[in-house]
């Protein structure tokens, strides 16, 4: 009951596609890409999905109802983390819940984020394989020594996933928060321009969390084997998506947060300056943290789907 489409027959292959969908190849029961919840190819439709690198692929599986067959365009080393989920050598423990109490928010992650540099003077492209945006910086606010100047620092963005609920639906929710003021790469300044920079990249203002962020076109959510690899942007000049966000190890997403992203299928990506949102250990209390932030205009969001769909 497999499902290749054709751009993942293209790249595998047609004999590999036939000996997959006459059964020679399937691996039985699996473990879904999307949602980890595990599946069966002889019970169910399943879609096969193909992680393509720079120099490697990777051909997963998922429930039909969760992602349709695609091909999936990821660095090789989101690939390589993406291998590292599937063959269980990432050994980041499962967030715990507790059943008395609202599912607790993921712990959140720290890594560097990336955001295009100013429109001019357009700095020279270095030879890669994939163009990549150039770095924000955190301004630290330690003071420095009279007479020195602030050494900017690479921007590490905290991220907490939790289940929010917007208007009557329980979503899957990205919270992105920076652990420093962010300033705009070449910037002088030492205010924080970290909204600004996200609302010229498409994300727009938040005043009220009962209605759902508008997409941002080209952007997307990374997942494989249930975790959060990376947040995607589109590609300067085009080509195929970057990383924004990117995780230092596949990021565990609780089975709350996996069903809502299953029932909804888009991610609800919220963003707030450093030192808005804070440490919340509950969703209640992240719930209220971003209401306060919307009240403040503090807050910015997209809806995003997952990679490839």
């Amino acid at each position: 009951m497999l499902d290749v489409s054709d751009d993942v027959r293209a790249e595998i292959g047609d004999e590999e596609a036939d000996r997959l969908l006459a059964g020679d190849n399937a691996p039985g029961a699996y473990d879904c890409t999307s949602c980890r919840t595990p599946g069966n190819t002889e019970q169910e439709r399943t879609s096969t999905v193909l992680f393509v690198g720079q120099e490697t692929a990777v051909l997963a599986f998922a429930h039909a109802t969760c992602v349709p067959s695609q091909v999936v365009p990821v660095s090789e080393d989101q690939l390589r983390g993406a291998v590292r989920s599937i063959t269980g050598e990432d050994s980041a423990p499962p967030t715990a819940e507790a059943s008395h109490a609202p599912p607790v928010p993921a712990a959140a992650h720290a890594a560097t984020s990336y955001f295009p540099g100013p429109a001019a003077p357009a700095p020279a492209p270095s030879p890669a394989p994939v163009p990549s945006p150039v770095s924000p910086v955190a301004v630290s606010p330690t003071p420095e020594p009279s007479g020195q100047v602030p050494v900017p620092q690479q921007a590490v963005l905290g991220v907490t996933s939790g289940v929010v609920l917007v208007g009557q639906e329980a979503c899957a929710a990205l919270v992105v928060e920076p652990t420093a003021p962010i300033i705009r790469p070449g910037s002088t300044g030492h205010g924080d321009e970290f909204l600004q920079l996200l609302s010229e990249q498409g994300f727009a203002p938040v005043v009220d969390l009962g209605r759902p962020p508008a997409p941002n076109p080209g952007w997307s959510v990374l997942l494989a084997m249930g975790r959060l690899h990376a947040v995607l942007m589109p590609a300067p000049g085009g080509g195929r998506p970057v990383a924004w966000w990117q995780a230092h190890s596949p990021m565990p997403l609780s089975e709350g947060w996996r069903s809502a992203l299953g029932r909804s299928q888009k991610v609800l990506v919220y963003a707030a300056a450093a030192g808005t949102i804070g440490t919340q250990p509950r969703e209640d209390q992240l719930r209220a943290a971003l209401d306060r932030a919307a009240a403040r205009g503090a807050l910015v969001g997209a809806s995003m789907p997952l990679a490839g769909t």
